[in-house]
């Protein structure tokens, strides 16, 4: 009697875990024609093995775009993404070194299925002016915040007031991608984590310590802004991927960090931005919200 107890509770969960990986795909749409757009957080420099046209994008084949595409199983993906890109490159082509990015909307088609973009950070400069910035006015005030103080301007946060701006532009890149590809699903990927909730580590991320807090302000601005302009549109989803990397920051031990920190690190990422690990994750987040 015991034996038959024993036997039937496998049976059930067996049929459980079969039952619940076939809802779990069944809830995800097919999709055939798959485009990816945006910037350096979505090509992954660095990261083996690049793409070579154009080369200098730093697009890489482990990048989340490639992984999702392997993942869903599409026909055809296009990822044109390319470093340094911001929302303008989506209808202008982008200068970079030694050749040009076609403008990023030219890959889209009336039978794309399903659009990724990841944009907004270059705008205004906003991504190059902190890390440009912040690091070299660490040692005139270590426990402060002296980059919040040198963007400070009459009380208004002026990188904030840029952030705002850009939530216009992205709404402007979402109308123009609904009108070259009326049919896709458009997922917005917003940004992850960069600096840690809580604690330091100068040796990698060497801001300041009161300015850790401010750069996760200016990453969630940024997040809000791109997410406001999501629920304008009313026609496409925001992926947040702030939230889920947590753990996951450039201070992060052991491998968890999804961030790369000052240093550039051939064969793994450029300074301040993803590593394959982080790529994973995102496509890890993406796949979440498509199921």
């Amino acid at each position: 009697m015991r034996f038959r107890r024993v036997l039937f509770a496998a049976v059930s969960t067996v049929v459980l875990l079969i039952a619940s990986t076939t809802a779990a795909t069944a809830a995800t749409r097919s999709y055939r024609n798959y485009v990816a757009l945006g910037d350096s957080y979505t090509s992954g420099p660095l990261i083996p093995l690049p793409r070579l046209v154009p080369l200098f994008c730093g697009k890489s084949t482990q990048n989340y775009p490639s992984m999702l595409a392997a993942a869903l199983r599409v026909r055809s993906f296009t990822d044109i993404s390319c470093g340094g890109a911001d929302t303008g490159d989506m209808t202008e082509r982008q200068s970079v070194t030694l050749g040009s990015n076609p403008p990023q909307f030219s890959a889209l088609r009336a039978n794309t299925d399903l659009v990724t973009v990841g944009i907004g950070g270059n705008d205004y400069g906003v991504f190059g002016t902190l890390v440009g910035t912040c690091p070299s006015l660490r040692a005139s005030d270590p426990t402060g915040n002296p980059c919040q103080d040198r963007f400070t301007v009459g009380g208004v946060d002026t990188i904030k007031a840029k952030i705002a701006e850009t939530g216009k532009r992205v709404e402007r890149v979402l109308a123009g991608i609904h009108a070259r590809s009326p049919r896709a699903d458009v997922l917005v990927i917003g940004y992850p984590r960069i600096a840690p909730e809580s604690g330091y580590c100068p040796k990698i991320l060497p801001f300041a310590e009161g300015d850790y807090a401010w750069l996760n302000d200016v990453e969630r601005a940024l997040n809000s802004a791109i997410e406001k302009a999501v629920a304008a549109d009313g026609n496409s989803s925001f992926v947040d991927t702030f939230g889920p990397s947590a753990g996951h920051d450039a201070c992060a031990p052991n491998g968890a960090a999804w961030i790369n920190g000052q240093h550039t690190k051939l064969l793994a990422a450029a300074a301040y931005h993803p590593y394959r690990t982080g790529m994973a994750g995102v496509t890890g987040v993406v796949l979440r919200h498509l199921r």
